[in-house]
């Protein structure tokens, strides 16, 4: 048995949760195994649109289990919220098919502080979640994690750790010190409604792998935001490339990577984007594809594929295949660009430098091709797609060295078009 990862090929907003909905009707859990509430999914189930930020994808299909691994940066407020704004809507959501690590670090309203102190000076373009420095308490040793909340005491003492470290950097600041009976006011006014969710997910996981049961492995973000192997220091505050699966929900196994790239480039927030298009091509792809975030509703940088990128993804998490999405946001198109390397002055580069400074002044190389000009949004079948977008589909297959498995042409959670037969994934 082999299980899948879902990673995001580029800088997030790549349409992964759709594909992981699609997928796991196949499957029988979903781990979510790194991020926070940073992350935005959006599904479209017969013309309702669910926009999940914490919960796997899974939640939307009935008799799956949905598992958040100990990865995760989990605000138990923005938690709740989202699982009771789909309660309310008819989705069942209880402690036997959600289940939360008991390792979770907990993000409070320190660390959403923080970050507002911190990102007027950085300018990295963060969603202002407390995510980071969440993450920054966890490797620090200070966290408050899901599991502190089952003891008082613990976590009396926990908090006043915790406050140690941020009242001293609010001091330098100017700013107010944070009362430690507040954060317990918050902490406690969520315990009773987030811990019926927690479980010991490694130990859930390894039996449902005895079981022989599926699971999919759910990312967050993109490749090009991974805290070691981005665009540094415009990332997230996580890995996000497919090893993280097995730290992040704590189940060594045989998996197989599915990468998820648009078949063109976006990018929320600051950094290096080298085929971005500050023109009409832009602005196109910008109004077509509805490019907004879904958690920080900021306007998405858009450009040309990039297929240096996407190579190097390929690699960084071992994909086996690709799906492809938002193809029918070029059907307008007269022709169509792939980025096939780059140039910094006399250099040319195969992949992305680590080093900021060149990557501001790469000069994307591309080649040109044909486009289709007819109308996919929708379509189902892949003999009724345009010979022009076949070869750019191929043309992608070959610069990026893995085959690509499937092809969604709408936001609708139907709208897939299946190149390779899906029992190679299961």
């Amino acid at each position: 048995m082999r299980n899948i990862v879902i990673v995001g090929l580029q800088w997030g907003d790549e349409g992964k949760g759709k594909i992981v909905d699609y997928l796991a009707s196949r499957a029988d859990a979903v781990v979510r195994f790194q991020g926070g509430n940073n992350a935005g999914h959006t599904i479209v189930v017969d013309d309702q649109i669910y926009k999940l930020n914490l919960l796997p994808s899974a939640v939307l299909r009935p008799g799956k289990v949905s598992l958040i691994g100990n990865g995760v940066a989990l605000d138990p407020y923005a938690l709740i919220k989202e699982i009771e704004l789909l309660q309310s809507k008819g989705i069942e959501i209880n402690p036997d098919n959600l289940m939360v690590s008991e390792s979770c670090p907990l993000i409070l309203s320190v660390h959403k502080a923080k970050e507002a102190l911190f990102e007027d000076s950085d300018k990295i373009g963060t969603t202002n979640k407390g995510i980071g420095p969440c993450y920054e308490d966890k490797v620090g040793r200070r966290a408050i994690r899901l599991c502190d909340l089952e003891s008082q005491d613990l976590l009396d003492q926990r908090i006043e750790v915790l406050l140690n470290y941020h009242n001293i950097i609010r001091q330098g600041f100017g700013s107010d010190l944070i009362n430690k009976e507040d954060i317990m006011r918050e902490i406690l006014g969520i315990a009773s409604k987030i811990l019926p969710y927690k479980k010991c997910i490694w130990n859930i996981l390894s039996n449902f792998k005895a079981e022989g049961r599926e699971i999919i492995f759910e990312g967050a973000q993109g490749t090009f935001l991974d805290i070691d192997h981005g665009t540094y220091p415009f990332v997230t505050s996580s890995n996000t490339i497919a090893a993280q699966a097995i730290l992040g929900s704590g189940l060594f196994s045989n998996n197989h990577v599915v990468g998820i790239a648009k078949a063109y480039t976006t990018r929320v927030g600051n950094g290096p984007f080298p085929t971005e298009q500050k023109n009409d091509v832009g602005n196109s792809l910008f109004t077509r594809g509805k490019e907004l975030g879904t958690v920080s509703n900021r306007k998405r940088r858009c450009g040309w594929f990039d297929a240096v990128l996407i190579r190097q993804a390929v690699k960084l998490s071992g994909v086996s295949s690709i799906v492809l999405t938002k193809l029918d946001i070029l059907d307008s198109f007269n022709t169509v660009k792939i980025c096939i390397k780059y140039k910094c002055g006399n250099d040319e580069f195969d992949y992305l430098p680590a080093l900021y400074e060149v990557q501001e002044k790469l000069e994307p190389v591309y080649e040109e091709l044909p486009g289709w000009q007819q109308n996919t949004y929708g379509q189902r079948f892949s003999h009724k797609l345009h010979i022009n977008l076949v070869k750019y589909v191929e043309r992608i297959e070959e610069l990026v060295g893995v085959p690509i498995s499937l092809i969604s042409t709408s936001p609708n959670r139907e709208d897939i078009i299946v190149l390779k037969d899906l029992n190679f994934l299961f």
